[in-house]
C-alpha cells in the first residue's frame, strides 16, 4: 500500500537523523509517481503532503553539507584554472575545469600564502583540500589548502607562451634598452632584505666601487612577491629628482636560485611589464646562471648572478686611480708634443712669407706718386685762381 512505502522511505518523524531524512527525501523521488488506483479513499495530496516530515532550508542545506564532507573528506583534483581572481581581503575565488565539468574553488589567505607560484587562467593544477558546499549559494566547491603546477611541463608551457605574446606586443625589443650609467650616483636594489643575495651585492659594491645603495625590501617566493617586485619598481621610478630621497640611476632586481616554482614571480607579466616600463635601466639577477626568467628579456642587462650584476653596476674604483695616475703624465706630455708641433708650423709658415717691408713696398710707393700729384694739382689750382 502506499502509506507504507512513504514510512519506509521517509521514516520516522521526529526519531531520524538529518542525514536520514535527507537520504529519505532522495528515494522518495527515485520511486513511481502514486498511482490513485491502488488507494482511492486516500488523495493522492493527502499522501505527499501529509505524511512527509517538513524541512527548512537551513535543514536541508546543512545535511547536504554534513552528506557532501562525510562522504568525500579530503580529495585531490586535477584540472584547468578558470576564473581564479584574489579577492581584496587576499582570499582566491574561481574554479576548475575539465573536458565536461567545473567545480568552484575557494583559497583563504592562510592556504594562499603558501602559494609558490601565481595562479592564472588557463594554467593546469593539482589541488588538495575540503569538498563541501556553500550554502548561501546551493553550490558544492572545493576548500583548497595546497595548489601545485600539474607538472613543470605545464608550468613551462604557460610561461612560453607568456613570453611569445609580449615579444609580440614588443616589449623585448632591442631598441627598447637603455644605457647602464658608467658610475651610478646611486643604486636601487630589489630584493630580500635578508639573506646571502642582499649581502653579496652590498659587499661587491663596496669592494669595487662604494655607492649610495638604496634597497626596497621585497618577498621573492610566495603569493605576494610578484606584486611586491612590480610595485617596487615602479616606486623607485616616481621618486623625484631633486627630492629628500635620491633617485637611482640604476636598478638592480636580484633574488638566489630555486626552482621553476620558485622563481615564478619573476615570471608573471606584472612584473616583466614593470621592468619594460621603467625609466631607470635595470639590471636582471635572479636565480644561477642556468636560470633564465621573462625579467631577463625585458630588463636592460642581464646578470648570470646578482654578485656578477654589483660587478657590472660599478667600475673598479681602483682600477680608475691606477689609470688615472698612468694617463695623467701621458696626457702632459701629449699636450707638449702637440704645443711644439703647432709651434713648429708657426714658425715654418712665419718663414715662407715676404717680409712686412716688402710686402707694403709698392701700396707705400703708390700712395707716395698720388700724394705727390695732388699736391701738384693743388698749387696749379692756387695759380689759376691768383691770375
Amino acid at each position: 500500500m502506499p502509506g507504507s512505502w512513504l514510512r519506509s522511505i521517509t521514516g520516522r518523524a521526529g526519531g531520524a537523523s538529518e542525514q536520514h531524512r535527507y537520504a529519505g527525501l532522495l528515494a522518495y523521488r527515485a520511486v513511481p509517481a502514486y498511482d490513485p488506483r491502488v488507494d482511492e479513499e486516500a488523495p493522492k495530496s493527502d499522501l505527499l503532503v501529509g505524511n512527509l516530515p517538513e524541512y527548512s532550508v537551513s535543514e536541508i542545506a546543512g545535511a547536504l553539507k554534513r552528506t557532501v564532507e562525510a562522504a568525500f573528506g579530503q580529495v585531490r583534483v586535477r584540472g584547468e584554472l578558470t576564473g581564479f581572481k584574489r579577492h581584496v581581503s587576499g582570499h582566491w575565488y574561481g574554479a576548475m575545469k575539465d573536458e565536461r565539468a567545473v567545480i568552484d574553488l575557494v583559497m583563504f589567505k592562510g592556504h594562499a600564502g603558501t602559494l609558490t607560484f601565481r595562479p592564472e587562467d588557463g594554467l593546469e593544477v593539482i589541488v588538495t583540500g575540503k569538498l563541501t558546499t556553500f550554502p548561501g549559494r546551493s553550490k558544492y566547491q572545493i576548500t583548497v589548502e595546497r595548489m601545485e603546477p600539474a607538472g613543470v611541463g605545464a608550468l613551462l608551457a604557460q610561461i612560453e607562451a607568456r613570453r611569445l605574446r609580449l615579444a609580440a606586443e614588443g616589449l623585448f625589443d632591442a631598441d627598447r634598452k637603455r644605457a647602464l650609467p658608467y658610475i651610478p650616483r646611486v643604486i636601487g636594489v630589489v630584493t630580500s632584505p635578508t639573506g646571502a643575495v642582499i649581502r653579496d651585492i652590498l659587499h661587491r659594491l663596496a669592494d669595487r666601487f662604494p655607492r649610495h645603495v638604496l634597497v626596497w625590501p621585497v618577498a621573492v617566493q610566495g603569493e605576494a612577491a610578484a606584486g611586491q617586485v612590480a610595485a617596487a619598481v615602479r616606486g623607485f621610478n616616481a621618486i623625484p629628482r631633486g627630492g629628500a630621497i635620491p633617485r637611482p640611476d640604476l636598478l638592480i632586481v636580484a633574488r638566489g636560485g630555486g626552482s621553476i616554482e620558485d622563481l615564478a614571480a619573476f615570471n608573471a607579466e606584472i612584473v616583466v611589464r614593470a621592468v619594460a616600463e621603467s625609466r631607470i635601466p635595470v639590471i636582471s639577477a635572479v636565480g644561477h646562471e642556468t636560470d633564465t626568467t621573462l625579467i631577463d628579456f625585458a630588463s636592460d642587462w642581464r646578470a648570470p648572478t646578482p654578485t656578477a650584476a654589483a660587478e657590472r653596476a660599478v667600475p673598479v674604483l681602483a682600477d680608475l686611480r691606477a689609470a688615472v695616475t698612468t694617463v695623467g703624465p701621458r696626457l702632459a706630455r701629449a699636450a707638449a708634443r702637440l704645443v711644439a708641433q703647432r709651434r713648429e708650423r708657426a714658425e715654418a709658415t712665419a718663414r715662407r712669407r715676404p717680409p712686412p717691408r716688402t710686402l707694403l713696398g709698392l701700396p707705400i710707393q703708390r700712395a707716395d706718386e698720388l700724394f705727390d700729384r695732388l699736391r701738384r694739382g693743388l698749387r696749379a689750382s692756387a695759380s689759376f685762381w691768383r691770375g
